[in-house]
């Protein structure tokens, strides 16, 4: 058994195909096929289970699952140990939607590396939910908190949400920007279901899209504060604040709660989030 065969067993866990496995690892399908079936052999229990055209995890690959888990968790400190830098030394991979990131952490980023020359960060971003899992991020920002996980999550607070309308309605009904279905429970799409809009045309879960589509005066739409500074100062638009606000949550690796590195990095990410959630 070595360190790569445990790595195929995780990504196929992670990815729940050999499909998905070869892409994240770059490795060909039919190999983690092969190699999937030669470990499988080797340890004489069945790892995965086929079901819908998807790998499920037997309860033998959670076991030996929980030791990669630990061993991840020693790679990273071996990595980390660099006697030439003072202070936290690591890689920090965070997980967190486009506008979060470009928003709220960049403008902070470059002084937050200039403090700690031992740090370096990962952004994994994207417009949804990036996927958190041991092996592709250490810590993550959700929108949504998460109803369960072999995590450790805290609340970093909540964002205000205004809705948007052009000033001047003259030029007829403006278009409607909502949120997928799928996102049907967050305070901004039942503002949006309550309003009982009839122009409802642009269907999208990327805070840039619709505010591009607000700027325009001919579209309405809810955004989160540390999206819309500029909408608000725009005095051909009509702002009205939600009653309600979006709680955002951190996730953090249970494993890596206590490394130096991670709790530096913590700080600073509830640093970022302090401003949006005041009173």
């Amino acid at each position: 058994m070595n360190w790569d065969d445990l790595r195929i067993i995780a990504a196929v866990r992670d990815e729940g195909t050999y499909a998905g496995a070869s892409a994240r690892l770059r490795i060909d399908e039919t190999t983690v096929g092969r190699r999937l079936a030669r470990i499988q052999r080797d340890l004489g229990v069945p790892l995965f289970d086929a079901v819908d055209g998807q790998r499920r995890p037997t309860r033998h690959c959670e076991a030996v699952l929980e030791h990669v888990g630990a061993m991840a968790a020693h790679v990273a400190a071996i990595d980390r140990i660099k006697e030439s830098r003072s202070g936290p030394v690591g890689r920090l991979r965070i997980a967190s939607t486009n506008a979060v990131a470009e928003e709220l952490l960049a403008p902070h980023a470059s002084s937050f590396l200039r403090d700690h020359p031992g740090l370096t960060l990962q952004f994994l971003t994207s417009s949804g939910n990036v996927k958190f899992s041991r092996w592709q991020a250490d810590l993550a920002i959700r929108l949504r908190k998460p109803e369960k996980g072999d995590f450790t999550i805290s609340k970093l607070g909540d964002v205000r949400l205004y809705f948007f309308e052009p000033a001047d309605r003259t030029g007829g009904e403006p278009v409607a920007c909502a949120y997928p279905d799928e996102l049907d429970t967050i305070p901004e799409q039942q503002f949006l279901r309550a309003k009982r809009l009839t122009n409802l045309r642009c269907v999208t879960d990327n805070v840039r899209i619709i505010r591009t589509m607000i700027q325009s005066h001919q579209a309405v739409g809810v955004l989160p504060e540390h999206s819309c500074a500029a909408l608000l100062a725009d005095r051909s638009l009509r702002a009205t604040l939600l009653p309600r606000r979006r709680d955002v949550w951190l996730l953090v690796q249970n494993h890596l709660k206590r490394d130096p590195a991670t709790r530096v990095t913590i700080d600073w990410v509830r640093a970022c989030f302090q401003d949006i959630s005041r009173p």
